[in-house]
């Protein structure tokens, strides 16, 4: 028997920088043809019940060398979502071991046979549907998402299809590349591809987390006005300073949406990034002009409540869901990055050991941007 299997997780996290360490200074030539037929990487499994207290440290063989069709991205990088949150707390249901993360982003280490598109030293950024190339045919389940139904990003080394990436916007870092998988490109396509912003709206956030922020910036670079909300006067100063145009205490104003309308003297927003879900979807709409559009992206409140309806319908709204978009449009969203002076958000970092840590921090809701972790 392993005596390694006689240890706990926890144990065995923590056997793992001596193993390496060990494992390299042994001298024997036997020694030295086993480190170079297996190399090790650092991985984050989660063992369940899902807790925090159950995302353990694990050494694990690093793949060899891609398939055909495949690259090798060495992830340095990654950033947290609600969704990851969920799996990593047992609302989102996924397998004991599971490699959590949705987002990554590192650096091409090698190609396989037929691989164009791109070449070592690139740095690249995942897509969060590796399978939704383009098109309307959209996935309606998590299946093929990393962190979720397969295989996540908390780990050193993948091999995987090259569409699973895209090309991360040049001279962004590791841990800004991290953020646009998830929180990034569903800000672009809730303005974007489905809200149609132009220059002159009046686009709506709710809060500061990482979609919002996102909003913010691509709604201001693209010539809108942007109001948004908030609970904290210090968040309302850095809002004002990332270039909000108004900032409205929802505790303060509970009836938010009646602060909006007087905000637009009497009109209301022509974009509403909805992230909050069923407890703020009524002031959504209130909020939202006539003819306007309302992204349904969060469910911070709750996944059912009741809807106004015949307010959405008077006013001839529209409502859609979305879950972040395809690597087409994740490859647009690059390409307009690339001609924008700001970058995302990064609220804090986190080495990979830390992630239970991270995940607390994200509990909070004191962030203001992207939280991320880099290894």
């Amino acid at each position: 028997m392993d005596p390694m299997d006689k240890l706990s997780p926890k144990e065995k996290a923590l056997s793992l920088n001596e193993r390496l360490t060990r494992s390299s200074s042994v001298n024997s030539s036997s020694h030295r043809i086993q480190a170079v037929s297996r190399t090790f990487m650092k991985s984050i499994q989660l063992q369940q019940p899902a807790c925090l207290d159950n995302l353990h440290l694990f050494d694990m063989v690093a793949p060899g060398a891609p398939k055909a069709g495949e690259i090798q991205v060495r992830i340095h990088a990654s950033s947290l979502n609600y969704h990851d949150l969920g799996v990593v707390t047992g609302h989102v249901r996924a397998e004991n071991g599971r490699i959590p993360m949705s987002d990554g982003a590192g650096v091409v280490t090698a190609v396989g046979e037929g691989v164009t598109e791109f070449a070592v030293g690139d740095h690249v950024v995942s897509c969060f549907f590796p399978l939704w190339q383009s098109g309307r045919v959209i996935p309606t389940s998590f299946q093929t998402v990393p962190g979720d139904g397969v295989d996540g990003f908390a780990r050193e080394v993948v091999n995987m299809a090259t569409d699973a990436f895209t090309l991360a916007p040049k001279g962004y870092t590791h841990e800004e590349a991290a953020t646009l998988t998830t929180a990034g490109l569903t800000a672009w396509r809730a303005l974007v591809v489905d809200g149609r912003i132009q220059a002159g709206n009046t686009v709506l956030i709710l809060g500061t987390g990482g979609v919002s922020i996102f909003a913010l910036q691509m709604a201001k670079s693209m010539g809108a006005r942007v109001i948004a909300t908030t609970s904290s006067a210090a968040k309302m100063e850095r809002l004002l300073a990332l270039g909000a145009d108004h900032v409205i205490n929802y505790k303060d104003q509970p009836e938010w949406g009646d602060a909006v309308l007087s905000a637009t003297e009497g009109r209301g927003a022509d974009v509403v990034v909805e992230v909050g879900g069923p407890g703020t979807l009524p002031q959504s709409i209130r909020a939202c002009a006539p003819g306007g559009h309302i992204a349904l992206i969060g469910v911070l409140t709750g996944i059912s409540g009741s809807v106004p309806t015949l307010e959405l319908m008077r006013k001839q709204q529209t409502l859609r869901g979305l879950i972040v978009g395809s690597r087409e449009q994740q490859q647009d969203m690059v390409h307009a990055l690339e001609n924008f002076s700001w970058r995302p958000v990064v609220d804090s970092c986190y080495p990979l050991e830390q992630i239970a840590e991270a995940f607390a921090h994200q509990i909070t809701g004191s962030h203001f941007g992207k939280i991320c972790l880099y290894f």
